[in-house]
């Protein structure tokens, strides 16, 4: 059955260093979380081998390391990030970062971290 879903109602999982994820829909086809970094946080860098992700900017600034690439993202903003390219997202800001990360097909199973 279809229902709304939000923070209040979705699993939730930490990452990372104090680092947070929703996960609004997850199937073999398709992930949506929403997530939120506090300053001064960053993921490691790894690559998806099928996933393509594309990351959009809720709330703050978002500092993306794509391949010898560095890209800063804006609220309002995104990004698509295609497979197999090597990436992370870095808060490199004083305040929170909040944005949506969307993976087609989902990326369970789907992430090798690099170095």
């Amino acid at each position: 059955m279809n229902k709304p879903i939000g923070k209040q109602t979705a699993d939730h999982y930490s990452w990372g260093n104090h680092c947070d994820s929703w996960v609004l829909a997850d199937t073999e086809g398709l992930s949506v979380k929403e997530e939120s970094m506090p300053a001064a946080t960053r993921e490691q860098l790894h690559f998806h081998s099928h996933a393509q992700q594309f990351f959009y900017i809720l709330r703050g600034t978002a500092t993306f390391y794509v391949d010898t690439e560095k890209m800063v993202v804006a609220a309002h903003r995104g990004i698509l990030i295609n497979p197999p390219t090597q990436h992370y997202i870095a808060n490199e800001t004083d305040d929170r970062l909040e944005f949506l990360v969307i993976s087609q097909p989902t990326t369970t199973n789907d992430r090798t971290t690099v170095g």
